[in-house]
């Protein structure tokens, strides 16, 4: 299964009261690892004709962030069965190889004429799986 992975390094922006990266960034990370993927694996072809919409989100926080470090992560699609793929994506920190936040996720592939669900192409399922 392709791996796709991309890094970051920790900003003011990304910091909380407590002086860590606030939850949230988490899962905006989650969801820009899963845009980046599909926009560098899909054609201009399948990209104006799908889009994906995220049904559900499991995320589990395991270490702290913190300023300047840098943040590695990796995402993969481990499988998929109609009109829906999982998602797995893994946060580390890169420098100490701490894993700081895994995330499953569910999304549903909608077809951008209809805005329906629609069943994963094979020709998309060989651009993940």
């Amino acid at each position: 299964m392709p791996i796709f992975e991309s890094v970051i390094t920790v900003e003011t922006k990304h910091l909380d009261d407590l002086l860590h990266v606030n939850n949230v960034h988490y899962v905006q990370w989650v969801q820009d690892v899963a845009k980046l993927h599909w926009d560098r694996n899909a054609t201009d072809a399948i990209l104006k004709r799908y889009f994906w919409v995220l049904t559900t989100h499991f995320i589990e926080y395991k270490n702290s962030a913190f300023l300047g470090d840098t943040i590695h992560i990796k995402t993969y699609v481990p499988k998929y069965k109609g009109a829906v793929c999982h998602r797995i994506v893994e946060i580390t920190n890169k420098t100490t190889n701490t894993l700081l936040a895994t995330s499953e996720t569910k999304w549903c592939l909608i077809d951008a004429e209809t805005k329906r669900p629609t069943r994963i192409t094979k020709e998309i399922s060989e651009l993940f799986i």
